[in-house]
């Protein structure tokens, strides 16, 4: 009969012991759920950031200084991501450079109105849309021979190097001869000259040069061609830092700080760009 109790007493221990091992895994399964849902990524402390410097209100350089929309929104991201930009100072290259550089590693993420494209998501990883935009036409303000897409057949277009807007000209104009450029400032000096007809490339960018440096020399013709997210790019597999910055994006957009930036170089938003709604 002692030997059945302390066999019973055995048995009970084991199996609450059991019960007890298994509730600690059941709640260490729980914390780790929720630390994923609570945006506890596996993130460096710092990461490398690249970006244009000549696509206005984007990302340009005034006073000797990187500034624009971009360039508050990865800030922002970074810090409510809870990652440094490395060095605390954003790269510049040519925007043709950007893909081939976060391929290569030699950049970590980059953010320079850059359009979401198939092609492009094939050899890096974006983040969530931040921009809706679209491809417009300008022309100088006293032409009336260009009205739209179709009078750019047997014209000059100028545009950006390795940009979707010149991808666009020879998918639907195969007509023009298409003047690619590394600068903006080179694109809207050929139109001025004479040494190009038009300029075909994002509107934001465009309305931003008529109403600053252009003082109204050129004009806007035609529809919105295109219409296209812009997103943050980021080498491909980092699937914990393409996440962070998601989450980083949807909580600027609620708690209005997307707002604050967009007002400061847009005028006052209507609601979210990037869900109402080219660099490239």
């Amino acid at each position: 009969m002692e030997k059945g109790l302390r066999k019973l007493g055995v048995l009970a221990f084991l199996f609450g012991l059991v019960a007890l091992l298994a509730a600690c895994g059941t709640s260490d399964d729980g914390d780790s759920d929720s630390a994923t849902e609570d945006g506890d990524y596996d993130l460096e402390e710092a990461y490398t950031v690249v970006s244009d410097n000549s696509f206005v209100p984007f990302e340009f350089v005034e006073d000797g200084e990187l500034v624009g929309f971009d360039i508050e929104l990865i800030k922002a991201i970074a810090e409510e991501a809870g990652f440094a930009i490395e060095n605390d100072e954003i790269e510049t290259t040519n925007f043709d450079g950007i893909i081939p550089g976060l391929q290569t590693g030699q950049f970590e993420i980059a953010i320079a109105g850059m359009s979401i494209t198939e092609e492009r998501a094939e050899v890096i990883d974006f983040s969530d849309p931040y921009y809706e935009s679209g491809i417009a036409i300008g022309v100088l303000s006293d032409r009336d021979d260009i009205n739209g897409l179709e009078d750019l057949d047997g014209k000059t277009v100028a545009t950006r190097l390795g940009t979707t807007s010149g991808n666009y000209l020879r998918e639907h104009v195969p007509g023009a001869e298409i003047n690619e450029y590394e600068q903006m400032d080179q694109v809207y000096l050929a139109v001025e000259n004479g040494s190009a007809d038009a300029v075909m490339y994002d509107l934001p960018n465009i309305e931003y040069y008529i109403a600053t440096e252009g003082n109204g020399r050129l004009k806007v013709v035609g529809d919105l061609y295109q219409a296209e997210d812009y997103g943050i790019g980021i080498t491909a597999g980092n699937e914990d830092l393409v996440a962070a910055i998601n989450d980083a994006l949807a909580t600027l957009k609620e708690n209005g700080t997307y707002d604050e930036i967009y007002n400061k170089w847009f005028g006052d938003a209507e609601g979210d760009n990037g869900e109402e709604a080219e660099e490239d």
